[in-house]
């Protein structure tokens, strides 16, 4: 798809009467062209969300759009943001020794399935520097030196900062983030990992599973907050197995898993598909 000229509105609000009526309204004295709508009314909080992906004519002035979406924010108590379709989002990667996760989202950015530009990976340990450079993207090993954990993640938003970058991945990043450096991102920090916990945490979860006969391998893929592995879940998958599944066996099971719930997070983060709910999110998919 052409994305010259496209755009994705989401909005959250208060629910009532007239809020899809007064977005369409906009666009059409504009003569923008809907796209794509979806909307949802959260009964729960009595909150609607929305997502409007629209084809404004050629020429139009996006600082005049987002000002007849400001025109409508006092009275409808907005929360919205305006996306621009042809800026794709700068991606930082980050990563320990596994690469499974990295490798399946170079290929697929490289491949077209994701409309993302990843701007750099970074890592505590080297191991994956050839991985990333044979796709042509820098690598930076940040290993914890004598500054600690402060010192790492200041270098870690000096990049976020150096590369513009507009999300940051956790591609099996085996490291803790401080609840300063999450503060910092909100919302703009996806991970990925093992839906075995609260069960089965640290070492070797897999082969504890494997001691349990455990039935389903999972992976969510999540925002992270300061909560370790407890923010707004994007998404996840799950794939059976049973007493054959060696606990090797089911690591490549989870390795696939993960793969599979990150790249879909990732992806509909970029397409602006996800909003926040409280811990919650609401994707339109």
């Amino acid at each position: 798809m052409d994305r010259a000229d496209q755009y994705v509105l989401t909005l959250s609000c208060p629910d009532r009467p007239g809020i899809v009526a007064a977005v369409s309204g906009v666009l059409a004295d504009r003569g923008c062209n809907i796209v794509e709508s979806q909307q949802f009314g959260d009964p729960d909080s009595g909150t609607f969300f929305m997502r409007v992906q629209f084809a404004a004519r050629p020429g139009t002035d996006a600082d005049e759009l987002r000002g007849a979406f400001a025109s409508l924010a006092p009275d409808l108590a907005l929360e919205w943001r305006l996306h621009d379709l042809s800026r794709r989002p700068r991606v930082l990667i980050m990563v320990s020794k596994g690469g499974h996760c990295l490798n399946d989202l170079l290929y697929r950015q490289r491949s077209g399935l994701l409309d993302i530009d990843v701007v750099a990976v970074a890592s505590n340990h080297p191991d994956l520097r050839p991985l990333t450079q044979s796709y042509g993207i820098d690598y930076h090993h940040l290993p914890a030196g004598p500054g600690g954990k402060a010192a790492q993640e200041a270098e870690i938003l000096a990049l976020v900062e150096h590369y513009r970058a507009d999300l940051v991945v956790l591609a099996r990043y085996m490291q803790i983030l401080s609840d300063d450096f999450c503060a910092k991102l909100p919302g703009a920090i996806i991970n990925i990992h093992h839906s075995f916990l609260p069960s089965f945490k640290g070492a070797r979860p897999y082969h504890r599973a494997h001691e349990r006969g455990v039935k389903l391998i999972g992976a969510t893929a999540h925002y992270v907050t300061a909560d370790l592995d407890e923010g707004p879940i994007i998404e996840q998958e799950v794939a059976r197995v049973d007493h054959t599944h060696s606990p090797e066996e089911l690591v490549a099971v989870g390795r696939d898993v993960e793969c599979l719930a990150l790249a879909r997070a990732v992806r509909w983060h970029a397409e602006h598909r996800v909003l926040l709910n409280g811990d919650r999110t609401v994707v339109f998919r």
